[in-house]
């Protein structure tokens, strides 16, 4: 009846082990964290190693918080642009003529073409650019991104609808937090939080940063670079943007982009052999490395305009053909600007302009003082209810309390594998999940003190009390967990950290308070024998 099978105890032992040594290195800082992988033997195997730890939130350790914001009328001007574009290329595959050229509206492009055979060749193809939004495979469409309008004297217009534009800031925030976690990492900066706060903003929280002045120079900018050509007299297709080695004179620059940064491979700070003056040395890819020697080979004598968010850097004149795929980027640089380029480079250029909508800088200090506040919580509830339990059930509450360690030490390891953010809510969640996991013992236990008193024996007894407490504890974890997950997917930062350490709690406490309980039990009885209760 109350057995336990050698392959149930070795598998359950096993999962606690495991567990508990995930835990280790949360219990490390980062040099000896640092110092206890560098001692492992390289043949080790790195899946076997347990290297992650839990990330301390802003509140415990200060830094920097910035809340960042999607310029939505800035993305619509570059969607408009490439709109353009995209209107540009179609009537030259079709060979369809407009008159007066593509003109831009609020919110999108307008063409004319009378000619009514012209315009059912060209039709299809504009269809083309209206793309539904929505998952297709799922079945879902929320509309168009583009809608196009027509009228009899043949004037067409396509425009963005509110869909397309919602669609796209959403796109673009996800392409932000990706951008924007490779370039705080490529600072040398560890365990960013970076997370989208409603539809259009990111949250980015660096803890352990005080400095917040790189953080922000590197989110100021969009690190959109572009290679264009500078337009020659007369052109009417350009863009006046200011010219850093002019003074900020604005200068023609045409639209036609050459290459851009996405065709980069690499970009590395380095200094130039002759001046010595910091550059950065870049490398295109095969497709950018084929337009920028197509383009340099063509326009022998023009000047190339390097343009970083909406600036010329730079504009060198093209002497000879670059066709190797590599150059490099000059201009009046300090060291660390072409540091901070080069990581804006690599790291891919923004979708659009973000804005710091709030910036908070936390100090060490709070952290400290909330660490102690939140350990003596933990300790002087742990120690109460560690007396409470074996005062009131003896051998049976040891083993609650063993079982309680044991929780806990669950909880830091699963923290660690899911790299999670200990915030100070967090630690009131561990405080709270101590009380429900005992919770679950007491029920069991006073079930087994229930089917004892009306008669059974001690071995039955225990096979009932866990039996038919079972389904209780399995409702009352239930209703809880239901209640963290909607403070999960409905509440954010704190809130949410709170809630993913109570959801941890609640799983572990099924495995700690029932089977592992239920498990030493078992062996404490076929051990001692008892005639009565040891409570």
């Amino acid at each position: 009846m109350l057995r336990f099978s050698r392959s149930k105890i070795i598998a359950t032992m096993a999962i606690i082990v495991i567990g508990l040594l995930l835990a280790v290195p949360s219990m490390m800082n980062r040099e000896q964290r640092q110092a206890y992988l560098n001692a492992i033997p390289s043949w080790v195997p790195s899946w076997l190693v347990p290297s992650r730890a839990i990330v301390l939130g802003l509140d415990l350790q200060g830094g920097s918080h910035v809340l960042l914001e999607v310029d939505a009328q800035d993305l619509l001007r570059g969607q408009i642009t490439l709109l353009r574009d995209d209107v540009r290329r179609i009537l030259r595959d079709t060979r369809v003529s407009s008159q007066n050229g593509i003109q831009t509206v609020q919110r999108g492009v307008q063409i004319r073409v009378p000619d009514a055979a012209e315009r059912d060749r060209l039709m299809p193809r504009l269809r083309e650019l209206s793309q539904p939004i929505g998952n297709a495979m799922l079945g879902q469409s929320g509309g168009n991104s583009v809608q196009i309008n027509t009228t009899p004297d043949g004037v067409i217009t396509l425009t963005y609808t509110d869909a397309g534009i919602n669609e796209r800031v959403r796109r673009a925030v996800d392409q932000s937090i990706e951008v924007v976690r490779r370039r705080i990492d490529a600072t040398g900066t560890t365990e960013p939080s970076i997370q989208r706060q409603g539809a259009d903003r990111v949250l980015v929280q660096v803890p352990g940063l005080q400095d917040p002045q790189q953080l922000k120079a590197l989110l100021g900018e969009t690190g959109n670079l572009e290679f264009r050509l500078l337009a020659q007299p007369g052109a009417t297709d350009v863009d006046m943007l200011p010219m850093e080695d002019a003074g900020g004179q604005r200068v023609p620059v045409e639209r036609r982009v050459i290459a851009e940064g996405g065709d980069l491979t690499d970009a590395q700070p380095a200094f130039d052999s002759q001046t010595r003056q910091p550059i950065v040395n870049f490398r295109f890819n095969i497709r950018g490395a084929q337009r920028f020697g197509q383009a340099t080979t063509e326009n022998l004598g023009r000047q190339l305009a390097i343009v970083l968010d909406n600036r010329v850097i730079s504009a060198p004149t093209i002497q000879s053909p670059i066709t190797g795929g590599s150059g490099q980027i000059s201009g009046s640089f300090t060291v660390e600007q072409v540091n901070n380029l080069a990581v804006l480079l690599r790291s891919g250029a923004l979708p659009a302009k973000l804005t710091i909508v709030e910036e908070r800088t936390v100090g060490p200090g709070l952290g400290r003082d909330s660490i102690e506040a939140g350990k003596l919580a933990t300790y002087v509830a742990g120690i109460f209810v560690v007396i409470f339990m074996f005062a009131t059930y003896g051998v049976f509450g040891l083993i609650a309390n063993i079982a309680l360690l044991v929780h806990v030490g669950l909880i830091f390891g699963l923290m660690s594998v899911l790299e999670a953010t200990l915030t100070l809510p967090g630690i009131a969640g561990i405080v709270l999940t101590i009380g429900t996991a005992v919770d679950s013992n007491v029920l069991i236990y006073e079930r087994i003190r229930e089917e004892v008193r009306s008669g059974r024996s001690i071995v039955s007894g225990i096979q009932a009390g866990f039996d038919r407490a079972f389904a209780t504890i399995i409702d009352s974890n239930s209703t809880m967990a239901i209640a963290a997950l909607i403070l999960f997917f409905l509440g954010s930062g704190p809130v949410r950290g709170f809630a993913v350490v109570f959801i941890l709690g609640i799983l572990t406490t099924v495995l700690t308070a029932v089977t592992l309980t239920r498990m030493m039990i078992a062996l404490w009885y076929q051990w001692m024998r008892p005639k009565v209760l040891p409570f």
